[in-house]
């Protein structure tokens, strides 16, 4: 299958050029490339690979914006219903809105429907303040929509091919983890360390850091830790006697930890609980002594 052509030349160019031409213009009124919106009428981009908007930053935008005015303008096209759909500036929009602005200011350009969402990918993956797990969906995106490698896009968008493997390999976690991301109550840092474990180990090590605030060095010295210990010898000679009900019953242990709030994961016949406080400590001891 031929590949599709990733127009990150005079297509994308084009376009950026003309917001950048209003810039330089320091968004005159009397600037051609610039309009006055109602802001009820712009349709969202259908092809908006940012799903995530973090309330706090639109809330901080919104008392900006209505102090200072819009310092940039969103980026529509109008399409063959006369309606303006909106390519970049979604968060800008948002929080207009939430300024209680009736109108707001945009470029309007031309463009071809199919190079829509190849530009609000681009214009995202640009930007510094995107979640990486967004980040990693717009690579993703790319790649298997044009047919290319990693190194074809690095090239591409001027990223380091490590960056963009990197960037990827978080899709691998759990979405507990990804979302633990997404509300940055883990960094990066602590995600690239996680995503070398299997579930049940991520979530364990998710509990550590959460509940005792581990660094991402703390959390690089506990899975070490783990990984030793899973290597050591005498625990490979440790082989489970299986009996039919084996696995159920290690399941139903985990569901009652569970009901506790107790994360735990089996693994080479060795059942790792997180306890995370010593309430978690004080309610073992209890269920324990019931039997």
């Amino acid at each position: 299958m031929a590949k599709k052509n990733l127009a990150l030349g005079r297509g994308l160019g084009a376009i950026l050029s003309e917001v950048g031409q209003a810039y330089e213009n320091n968004l005159s009124d009397n600037s051609e490339l610039v309009v006055e919106l109602d802001v009820d009428i712009i349709k969202p981009n259908p092809y908006q690979p940012r799903k995530h908007f973090v309330q706090d930053s639109v809330s901080e935008l919104s008392q900006s914006i209505a102090e200072h005015g819009l310092l940039q303008p969103i980026l529509v096209y109008e399409d063959n219903n006369n309606d303006y759909v909106l390519i970049a500036g979604e968060r800008r929009l948002r929080a207009s809105k939430l300024a209680g602005l009736k109108t707001i200011r945009a470029i309007v350009v031309n463009i071809d429907t199919a190079k829509l969402r190849e530009v609000a990918l681009i214009e995202n993956i640009q930007r510094e303040d995107l979640n990486p797990i967004d980040l990693a969906n717009s690579y993703k995106e790319l790649i298997e929509d044009y047919k290319i490698t990693h190194d074809e896009l690095a090239k591409k968008i001027k990223k380091s091919r490590v960056q963009i493997t990197n960037t990827l390999r978080l899709l691998g976690l759990s979405s507990k983890i990804q979302e633990s991301l997404i509300e940055e109550k883990i960094t990066q840092g602590h995600a690239k360390i996680l995503v070398t474990l299997d579930e049940d180990e991520q979530g364990v090590v998710l509990d550590s850091i959460l509940g005792q605030k581990l660094s991402v060095r703390d959390t690089e010295l506990l899975v070490k830790k783990l990984k030793k210990s899973d290597s050591a010898p005498n625990d490979r000679a440790l082989k489970p006697t299986k009996t039919p009900n084996f696995d159920q019953k290690i399941a139903k242990i985990k569901d009652i930890l569970k009901d506790y709030s107790i994360s735990s994961s089996f693994k080479d016949n060795r059942l790792v609980l997180e306890l995370s406080d010593e309430s978690k400590i004080d309610i073992l001891i209890k269920k324990l002594s019931l039997h």
